[in-house]
């Protein structure tokens, strides 16, 4: 049975090759390509073949013959086995590695310092809405129900081609509808919620209520302790030297003078004459 031995598809590309043979085309020189088209690093030496603009190694990259291994012009297993007519053609490699590595570098310094030219304006964001236009979200489902009743009222007066009429409502009827189903179904419960929110909030109004009068009536029993006995009473001290004395002085015994007096202060009526 004969079996026939061409490829259906082109095969992967072999890093290096042992045939002799040689592409009668000019060798290229790799000082015409670009510093990023070709890789002059030993284990890695390869080049972008002009041809079939795909990465081919270079093999015997060490040796006095440099060249590209056979490979096909299209993706390895997908296109037609074609070969490339660049296979086997001769590289003169006229640059050194260092020379290649600078020429790198230099070009990595550039394109790094580069800044795009282009201008990127963001959208203008929408103005919002007014607040006297807003229509705040209904919150029982009997605000829900006449926001619905309303919407139908306006919607059916439209002209609108999707309006709402018959069986069939617009999004905005449909939605408000949804809310009022959800609203209805879940009233129950947050009744329920309310009133334990309303029983907590009485308690803690009784709980600061019966606190706050505790102590008021302990500052006024410390205040009435305070003021029952006539010799504590005291005035309203300012911080000088001469209330101070007098407050530590409450009651004057009878036929005495206040040493606040003065020694120079006549006790006597005096009769001044010109």
């Amino acid at each position: 049975m004969f079996v026939s031995t061409l490829e259906s598809t082109a095969r992967l590309r072999r890093s290096r090759t042992r045939t002799k043979k040689v592409s009668a085309r000019e060798a290229l020189a790799v000082s015409t390509l670009k510093a990023h088209q070709y890789d002059l690093r030993p284990a890695y030496a390869s080049l972008i073949c002009p041809d079939c603009k795909t990465w081919c190694p270079i093999t015997g990259i060490q040796a006095k013959v440099q060249k590209l291994v056979p490979h096909h012009a299209g993706t390895a297993r997908e296109d037609a086995p074609i070969r490339c007519s660049g296979s086997n053609r001769r590289v003169t490699v006229d640059m050194t590695y260092e020379e290649w590595w600078r020429l790198l570098e230099t070009g990595f310094a550039e394109t790094s310092g580069r800044r795009s030219a282009r201008q990127h304006y963001k959208p203008i964001a929408a103005p919002a809405k007014p607040v006297a236009r807003m229509t705040p979200a209904p919150v029982s489902a009997a605000d829900a129900l006449t926001a619905y009743r309303e919407h139908l009222k306006k919607c059916r007066m439209s002209k609108a081609a999707d309006r709402c009429g018959g069986n069939r409502c617009c999004a905005v009827g449909a939605q408000l509808a949804a809310l009022y189903e959800q609203l209805k179904r879940t009233q129950p419960h947050r009744d329920r919620e309310h009133q334990e929110d309303a029983r907590v909030d009485a308690l803690l109004t009784r709980h600061r209520v019966a606190t706050a009068a505790k102590r008021t009536a302990a500052e006024w029993a410390k205040h009435r302790e305070d003021t029952v006995d006539a010799k504590k009473a005291t005035a309203k001290r300012s911080g000088t030297t001469v209330e101070e004395l007098n407050n530590a002085c409450r009651i004057h015994p009878a036929e005495t003078v206040s040493e606040f007096c003065g020694p120079d202060l006549p006790l006597e009526p005096l009769r001044i004459t010109a």
